[in-house]
């Protein structure tokens, strides 16, 4: 091979993504970041969806999953009152699993589309952090 045809292997790519967590004193938080894409994961699936009218009240999730957003857009709020917006194209990783957890409204669509790919709670997530959790009053959106 001409080395001047030689291409670097590809870097791996990366999905947006917002991690839901616990904190110390039993409340909820998120952090922004990247789950890599060529990543073999131990999950199992569950589709859901839910109409415009459903009640949100305050919930930790049900188990560790990852939360595939198909259809509508999000605004979550955590118990630090921190916001974060959740569309298509952003993966939820779910670990708020005590506590008061977090809410969240449907703010465009008819409905929220999803697929849950839970996982076991000791397993690696592969979440790789922006930085540390957000703090209220710090609303973030990835783009």
């Amino acid at each position: 091979m001409n080395p001047s045809q030689h291409h670097p292997p590809a870097e791996p790519a990366f999905l947006k993504a917002i991690r839901l967590l616990n904190t110390a004193d039993g409340g909820c938080t998120f952090q922004t970041g990247w789950l890599p894409t060529q990543t073999q994961w131990a999950v199992s699936t569950c589709f859901a969806e839910t109409q415009v009218h459903h009640e949100h009240r305050p919930h930790a999730a049900p188990r560790t999953q990852y939360v595939v957003t198909l259809q509508g857009r999000l605004r979550f709020r955590v118990s630090n009152g921190a916001t974060f917006l959740l569309e298509p194209g952003i993966i939820l990783v779910a670990k708020d699993v005590s506590g008061p957890g977090h809410t969240w409204d449907l703010i465009e669509g008819p409905t929220w589309e999803r697929l849950y790919l839970p996982f076991a709670a000791d397993a690696n997530d592969h979440f790789i952090a922006d930085d540390g959790p957000v703090a209220a009053g710090q609303p973030q959106q990835l783009r």
